[in-house]
């Protein structure tokens, strides 16, 4: 009876050494990722105006994070000392805290954000909107405009 018991002892002891190796595998296994990295803020425009907003680049976007925007507001945005315009510049809002984005630069651009939907949304520049050779851009949020 002590061997039978003893037997039982390794297999349940193997049982459970198996399932901690198991376990920790599936760490390494494809369906399990870490988090991405949150991004690292950068400073490639500077920012004027009543508040300030963090700059991100998102692969070859700069990405400016207006989520934090509510009612109405406006900022002008130029390039850092000895910087340029980045090819490719986006606005992260939150749908439903802000009606409307508007970007004055070489040309003027009107973007209506939804009421509500995904959260946030990235809104990306068409090109011409700013040139290399554009000093400023204002940027500017409210209500929705009404048709």
């Amino acid at each position: 009876m002590a061997g039978r018991a003893r037997l039982a002892q390794r297999g349940l002891r193997a049982v459970a050494v198996a399932w901690l190796a198991g376990a920790a595998a599936c760490s390494h296994m494809p369906w399990h990722h870490r988090p991405p990295p949150q991004p690292q803020p950068v400073h490639e425009l500077d920012i004027s105006g009543t508040n300030t907003f963090p700059q991100y680049w998102q692969r070859n976007t700069l990405l400016v994070d207006l989520s934090a925007a509510r009612g109405s507001g406006s900022i002008v945005l130029k390039p850092a000392a000895g910087g340029a315009w980045p090819v490719r510049l986006a606005f992260r809002v939150t749908p439903g805290s802000i009606g409307v984005l508007a970007v004055q630069a070489a040309q003027r651009l009107t973007l209506p954000i939804a009421a509500s939907g995904p959260q946030p949304v990235d809104l990306e520049l068409t090109p011409g909107v700013y040139r290399p050779e554009t000093t400023e851009m204002t940027v500017s949020w409210g209500a929705r405009l009404e048709p």
